[in-house]
């Protein structure tokens, strides 16, 4: 296995930019020695997701529209970390955002990246135990019902097929890895 980098750059056309993303069109020499265009999109957040875990193992979801897939989604809190901003403050202002919860202890437990085919974007997902619970402060984006559930009911949903959002699929999957949770059904 090779780990060096078999692509060269060479020209790169940004094709549209907005406070969010960037795309751009990239004109390549492939791995087999061949001209090829190759589309990239830059995030400009990082994605956060969180995990919030009771001491009796109960968590909460997130239930939303989502826009471009057009379709209703149960997700882990989650939310976009602007570049400059630490990552675990924007996981406990989603945190609180979404559901009201702030936690006295973060736990950085996941790096990933989304979809490294077409984007750098990369995510990080923190557990999030010694819960308060208070009011949540949605953005005008959201519409969004709050899920108090026993984790291993959110794994449940990920092997059912309830839960399809990367982030969160990949983050209760670990969880439940680690802690030993997955569903009688599905060991």
């Amino acid at each position: 296995m090779s780990e060096h980098n078999p692509w060269k750059l060479i020209r790169r056309r940004m094709v549209y930019e907005n406070p969010w993303i960037r795309l751009d069109e990239d004109e390549v020499i492939n791995p087999s020695g061949g001209l090829s265009l190759y589309g990239r999109i830059h995030f400009k957040n990082q994605a956060i997701g969180i995990i919030p875990i009771d001491a009796e193992g109960n968590t909460w979801l997130v239930g939303q529209y989502r826009y471009v897939p057009d379709a209703y989604f149960w997700e882990i809190p989650m939310g976009g970390s602007p570049e400059g901003e630490d990552i675990l403050e924007t996981a406990k202002r989603e945190l609180k955002e979404e559901t009201g919860l702030t936690a006295k202890d973060w736990t950085l437990f996941m790096h990933l990246h989304t979809t490294n085919s077409v984007t750098d974007e990369e995510g990080y997902v923190f557990l999030a135990e010694g819960l308060l619970e208070g009011d949540p402060d949605f953005e005008e984006t959201e519409a969004i019902t709050i899920k108090k559930l026993p984790l291993t009911e959110a794994v449940r949903m990920v092997m059912e097929g309830e839960i399809t959002d990367s982030i969160s699929a990949a983050g209760l999957l670990k969880l439940a890895y680690v802690r030993n949770l997955f569903p009688p059904a599905h060991r």
